[in-house]
């Protein structure tokens, strides 16, 4: 079966029943009174509906008999008005807000849902498509309950009621007017499986069409470098005119599926009209009865018609929903154990590849980590170095379980990942990754995002350690300036140093710094140098580095090449030995051996 995640909006399954908003009862059983209230302000605005006509046919038979008749007549009328009036803002405030808490309830419990899925979910769907899901969808849904349902059901019941009445009026004008009601029904079923697909289909182009939008917006300044907006305008205009095209079609469909029901609808009533003059004529119906008829004809007539659009709106909620109860019930390939063994305390920092066996779920043909055996002992430095692509990154990425290996096992302390929680464990790792997330916050947020309960002079140590007080405080509102989207007002470097004191905040016992200084100039490497080695001196730390400063403190180098250490050692004796190292060091740590 393909998946899900990699199928083109033509590929994928479309709902077949309006059943699949079953799904959604799970998230209002919470509100049961919420719906029971609900339900009975339906129910009573419903039988007050049903009761107008009768009050119109006595008015009108009370023409010409009694003028106090007529006035205690409109007086019920008056009445019934007031009723009505109430019990429908009643009913709109309960089911709005139903609707209102249960869409928030699903939104909460998909972000929860998505933000703990591994990076290996994030290779088969773009972020764009999840936040559409969550934001359009939704909005579908909340239509529905908090619209749509209420409008069928009330019509529902009008119309059994409507009907029940017609025939206590009169059998043969209702036999003649409900007569199309079958005729109706079958191209509301017919046309309402297209409009579902349509419907389907114009949601997922929608999602793809964010999805796209959302990437190229992110990379704004990438796409203008390369003078791309030409490139990139053609191609989301290419998606949205899809997702529009497929909007037309379900539109020509809907409009078509009303004309025919309004068409069958009226064409009763003009027919219920002629025999009802003549019935009055012959003196079988007053005309007050008469009256009444026509209004719960009217009454029945709209029920169907509302009935057949909210079938539509229902469709696209069905489809809404599945997609959405696919977000909840996709499988990560990374997950928490039922019981989890508690982490080691204190966590000494012992790291552990034991035969570890890798593949990117993208790339299965190709091995990311092949057979790697590696003991870190706590406190140790580790420098991993090599070409790019040998498995640098993804020794950072298992330490932190965003994959698990296909064979072996990754410990810390003597633990398999595996068996522990990741957000137990996690707290005990810092990062400072190659490419540093700045959110658009402050900065002093940003830096305590490494400890949410830091106090302000704990960050602003930190930020000193970092070498980024001084940039800071030289902002326009110092540490409480806010940085922008992804960090868009600050330079490399300083997004840098952000994220480095951000993880000396945290004070965890392991610190994987991946590329950590690239992005830094000399006098700034040189201070985040000289923090990172007062870190290292009471924790283990990993370094992805190509920097030579780097690389020679370590107490280890690690050479990889094509997932394999070939190579491992201190500076000195891996210059010593030629090899992979030597030449990376001529090459890339060593400018002056490089120019002999």
């Amino acid at each position: 079966m393909a998946d899900p995640q990699t199928q083109s909006p033509e590929d994928r399954p479309v709902g077949k029943r309006v059943s699949a908003l079953r799904a959604l009862w799970p998230y209002m059983v919470p509100y049961k009174l919420n719906m029971f209230a609900a339900g009975f302000a339906l129910v009573f605005t419903a039988m007050v509906s049903l009761t107008l006509p009768i009050a119109a046919g006595q008015i009108v038979d009370a023409f010409g008999v009694s003028s106090d008749d007529i006035e205690r007549h409109f007086t019920t009328m008056l009445t019934i008005a007031v009723l009505l009036a109430f019990g429908t803002a009643f009913r709109y405030y309960l089911v709005t807000r139903l609707g209102e808490r249960v869409v928030a309830d699903i939104r909460k419990a998909v972000f929860k849902r998505m933000i703990g899925m591994s990076p290996a979910f994030y290779e088969r769907i773009m972020t764009g498509e999840v936040l559409s899901r969550i934001t359009t969808d939704t909005t579908l849904i909340l239509s529905v309950i908090g619209s749509s349902a209420s409008i069928a059901l009330r019509n529902i019941l009008l119309f059994i009621g409507g009907v029940i009445l017609m025939l206590m009026t009169s059998v043969k004008m209702s036999i003649m007017v409900l007569w199309p009601i079958p005729v109706v029904l079958f191209p509301i079923i017919f046309l309402g499986r297209r409009v579902r697909s349509l419907s389907r289909e114009n949601q997922d182009l929608i999602a793809e069409s964010s999805g796209g939008a959302s990437e190229q917006l992110l990379s704004a300044q990438t796409v203008q470098a390369f003078t791309h907006e030409d490139l990139s305008r053609v191609k989301f205009d290419e998606v949205t005119e899809q997702s529009y095209r497929s909007a037309r079609r379900r539109i020509i469909t809907r409009a078509f599926l009303t004309a025919i029901v309004i068409f069958m609808v009226f064409a009763a009533i003009v027919l219920f009209l002629r025999m009802g003059s003549q019935d009055v004529t012959a003196g079988v119906i007053t005309e007050g009865g008469l009256v009444q008829f026509l209004i719960y004809t009217i009454m029945v007539g709209g029920a169907v018609a509302a009935l057949s659009e909210v079938w539509g709106e229902l469709q696209r909620a069905a489809g809404a929903t599945e997609r959405l109860v696919e977000l909840l019930t996709m499988e990560d390939s990374v997950q928490d154990p039922v019981d989890p063994l508690p982490v080691p305390s204190p966590v000494k920092g012992a790291l552990t590849f034991d035969s570890v066996q890798f593949s990117y779920p993208s790339r299965p043909d190709i091995s990311a980590l092949a057979g790697v055996d590696l003991a870190i002992e706590p406190g140790e430095t580790v420098a991993l170095v090599g070409p790019s692509g040998a498995g640098k990154s993804t020794i950072i990425q298992m330490v932190q379980r965003f994959y698990d290996p296909q064979e072996g096992a990754v410990l810390l302390d003597g633990v398999d990942l595996r068996y522990m929680l990741r957000t137990d464990f996690r707290q005990h790792i810092a990062l400072v990754p190659q490419d540093p997330v700045i959110f658009a916050e402050t900065a002093r947020e940003n830096i305590r995002f490494g400890r949410p309960d830091a106090t302000d002079a704990e960050v602003e140590e930190a930020a000193k350690a970092a070498a980024a007080h001084d940039f800071l405080i030289a902002l326009p509102d110092g540490y409480e300036s806010y940085v922008g989207e992804r960090g868009v007002m600050l330079s490399g470097g300083q997004k840098q140093r952000i994220a480095i004191a951000r993880a000396i905040l945290r004070d965890a016992p392991v610190l994987l710094l991946d590329e950590a200084t690239s992005a830094l100039d000399a006098e700034s490497e040189y201070a985040v140098q000289r923090a990172v080695e007062d870190l290292a001196k009471t924790r283990t730390t990993l370094i992805v580095a190509h920097r030579l400063a780097t690389v020679k403190k370590a107490d280890r180098i690690i050479v990889f090449d094509k997932g394999r250490i070939v190579a491992q050692g201190t500076h000195d004796s891996l210059v010593a030995q030629g090899g992979l190292y030597a030449r990376l060091a001529r090459l890339q740590f060593t400018e002056g051996l490089a120019a002999e």
